[in-house]
């Protein structure tokens, strides 16, 4: 009953908080309270994140439905050298375009902004991602583009819609998200649209570049037992600012041309806060109780919008550090995640609701039915390596059919047939260090593989 209690306020009451009557320009106002100015760069205008705002917004229209506050009950920290896999869908909303063009961005743009996840988390040697901070640590946690959907058919993980809209907060929790979202036990929900103006400016999503759902029931300190409902799971993102341009070139906002803005608000899907808590308060004790829950990232009063920190900066005795994913510099800062940061995150994957079914999931292969010819079986190896790959199929197969080796924006590599074998090898020596999609093709039948380069 407290349930659909809960869904009917918390669809209703978006409606119920005061309207501002003008849009006024000293302020900027969502959920009915006013977004302070060290969220708004004041270089850029934008706002890079509403998370913590989301946050606290679910859990006053929980209180309001009479469910009590609760925060996560601490969960053991359990650490394993197991490297995390993540499907990944992403929701391409646009109104009409022509792939490639405007806000129906490109499947390349799409495979970039995989390649950043990939590089930042596994802090790939060679990348952007390999910050130079001494704490900075590959988390072990990878990302894939879901090979089918929930229907069971094939798919590349991209889901383009249609919905001729203007996307502020209203309509992307009751419309967008519901309407287009894939089983959130199976797949994180990216959705890329173009955030709009509304007239409530409570609701006005405008220079917002993304937010996140933190996971319920995670153990993680600093976080509601119950922090959304699991057909809003997910993150959302301004296409301006998904994709790295050097890979993918277009449209972008200055200075977010890099793709940290995802890297941001998926660290924040599993368990991430703010490198300053979302509080100028500088208490530090063992449990960094009043910042990040991560007491190896320093205590900050303020979040950093620029590289150098200079114009806000951290607790008195304290060394900044505006590299961390978790501040609010632009692309060009951020590089970073620390242990702490890591253990939260696989925590949070282990124990959130939606979080660890995730790693059970087996949609990033392609779907049974395709799998006729045995390429169900095949497998992959050394991965990573230096300089050969390896295609190998039982015995009593024959690999055969068109091989393919793409790069992590969808380049081809190499190209050529392959018949009446059970192993077959490439030499990727020359490659850049980096993610590489194979795939392998028979008649209508298809089969890829990723592997790292190093």
């Amino acid at each position: 009953m407290k349930k659909s209690v809960f869904k009917a306020i918390f669809f209703t009451s978006l409606f119920l908080i005061s309207v501002a009557s003008v849009k006024a320009q000293e302020k900027r106002m969502l959920f009915g309270k006013e977004i302070g100015q060290e969220y708004i760069n004041p270089d850029t205008g934008k706002i890079r994140c509403i998370s913590h705002q989301y946050s606290e917004y679910i859990a006053e229209l929980r209180e309001q439905s009479g469910f009590k506050k609760e925060t996560a009950k601490l969960a053991d920290f359990q650490e394993t050298n197991e490297v995390y896999v993540i499907p990944v869908v992403v929701h391409v909303i646009h109104n009409g375009q022509t792939v490639g063009v405007g806000k129906n961005i490109s499947d390349a743009r799409v495979l970039s902004q995989i390649a950043v996840l990939n590089e930042d988390f596994r802090k790939m040697t060679g990348t952007a991602g390999d910050g130079s901070n001494p704490l900075g640590i590959d988390t072990e946690i990878e990302f894939c583009l879901a090979q089918v959907d929930p229907d069971g058919n094939p798919t590349n993980g991209i889901n383009r819609v249609n919905l001729d809209m203007v996307w502020h907060f209203l309509n992307v929790e009751q419309t967008l998200k519901p309407q287009t979202q894939w089983d959130p036990t199976k797949y994180l929900n990216i959705w890329v649209c173009e955030f709009g103006y509304h007239s409530n400016f409570n609701f006005d999503l405008e220079g917002v570049l993304g937010y996140a759902q933190f996971p319920s029931n995670s153990g993680l300190g600093g976080l509601n037992v119950n922090e959304g409902l699991a057909n809003t799971d997910g993150v959302i993102i301004d296409w301006r600012c998904f994709g790295r341009w050097s890979d993918a070139p277009g449209t972008y906002f200055n200075g977010y041309s890099g793709g940290r803005t995802t890297t941001h608000e998926v660290a924040h899907a599993l368990g991430l806060r703010h490198i300053w808590g979302d509080n100028s308060s500088c208490t530090v004790n063992t449990l960094d109780s009043m910042q990040d829950y991560c007491p190896d990232t320093p205590p900050h009063a303020f979040p950093n919008s620029t590289c150098t920190a200079t114009w806000q900066t951290t607790c008195t005795g304290y060394t900044p550090m505006p590299e961390n994913y978790m501040d609010y510099g632009t692309d060009s800062c951020l590089n970073t995640f620390t242990p702490n940061q890591k253990t939260r995150m696989r925590t949070a994957l282990l124990n959130g609701t939606r979080r660890a079914s995730l790693l059970t999931s087996d949609v990033c292969s392609p779907p049974a039915s395709t799998d006729k010819f045995g390429l169900g079986m095949l497998s992959l190896y050394p991965n990573p390596t230096n300089n050969m790959v390896n295609l190998v199929l039982p015995d009593n197969y024959e690999l055969s059919g068109n091989i393919t080796v793409y790069n992590a924006i969808g380049q081809i590599m190499f190209s050529g047939n392959v018949a009446d074998t059970n192993i077959y090898s490439i030499d990727v020596s020359g490659y850049s260090n980096g993610i590489y999609l194979v795939k392998v093709e028979k008649e209508n039948q298809s089969r890829t593989l990723r592997f790292i380069k190093n």
